[in-house]
């Protein structure tokens, strides 16, 4: 059975305007990733939203517990921004018990050139088919366990 990846944003696909400075959104850059990793895996990829998840609501929330609850897959790995990752992932604990579910981001986007993005992406989904039922965090080829994790606002990791 295939990967499920949900994209919800974050700065992994945030893009930058060279004249104004500012970053935003306009496409997932999940299929270009998957195809410079040359992924072998099977993956399911659907685009739930494209938010800063600063900006991430309750609804928004439930709405990515819900497709992760619906989807037939049990191998899922949530595209996320770094800043509220851990409050997304107590939500999913919360209601999923019977799927893998790893969340992952970057600190740099994507299309910066030398972002950790796609060492992400490569080590959620080999979580993601790896470890036992449970949701995790995985950044920078570590995986953490959805209540022993948090944002370093001093050194910018996880």
């Amino acid at each position: 059975m295939a990967v499920r990846i949900f994209i919800t944003g974050g700065t992994f696909d945030k893009e930058y305007n060279e004249i104004t400075g500012q970053l935003f959104f306009k496409d997932t850059h999940m299929h270009e990733l998957l195809e410079k990793g040359r992924c072998q895996v099977p993956v399911e990829i659907r685009t739930l939203m494209m938010i800063d998840s600063l900006e991430m609501t309750d609804g928004d929330r439930s709405l990515i517990a819900h497709q992760c609850h619906s989807c037939e897959e049990t191998q899922i790995v949530v595209t996320h921004g770094t800043d509220t990752m851990s409050e997304t992932a107590k939500v999913l604990a919360d209601k999923i018990k019977d799927k893998t579910i790893v969340l992952t981001g970057a600190m740099i986007p994507i299309k910066f050139g030398s972002s950790d993005g796609l060492f992400n992406l490569g080590s959620a989904l080999a979580f993601a088919q790896s470890l036992p039922h449970g949701v995790y965090v995985a950044m920078n080829g570590r995986y953490f366990n959805w209540d022993n994790v948090r944002k370093n606002k001093q050194t910018g990791g996880i």
